[in-house]
């Protein structure tokens, strides 16, 4: 799992993405545009904002609930901090980001793999 990153109002404010995962070091299906529910969710969260629910939170009607061991707010303040940054590409932003979500919050309702 990665790290989740101590970050300050300011990071979250005006962008941080000192703790952005490379590009290149992205599963495959994070790199492709809609590639999965995390893809579809950080695309949506862009253009249309998402709600905090109880440790979590719901984008375009999926909800996202923290792993075991995951401080929630912590956690959605580093992918703030990468979604509201002007530097990076787009596709960059919105793949770390989705990737970010999958490591720190599972989909509520989702079966566990055994």
């Amino acid at each position: 799992m990665l790290a989740i990153p101590e970050l300050t109002a300011a990071d979250v404010a005006f962008g941080n993405i000192k703790h952005m995962p490379a590009y290149s070091t992205l599963p495959e299906d994070f790199r492709r545009h809609n590639g999965n529910d995390y893809c579809r969710a950080v695309s949506s969260w862009f253009f249309d904002g998402g709600k905090g629910i109880p440790n979590g939170l719901e984008i375009g009607g999926m909800k996202f609930v923290a792993k075991p061991g995951v401080d929630s707010g912590k956690a959605l303040r580093a992918i703030k901090a990468v979604l509201g940054s002007f530097e990076p590409k787009h596709e960059h932003k919105e793949a770390a980001c989705a990737y970010m979500l999958s490591e720190w919050f599972e989909k509520a309702g989702e079966e566990k793999a055994a």
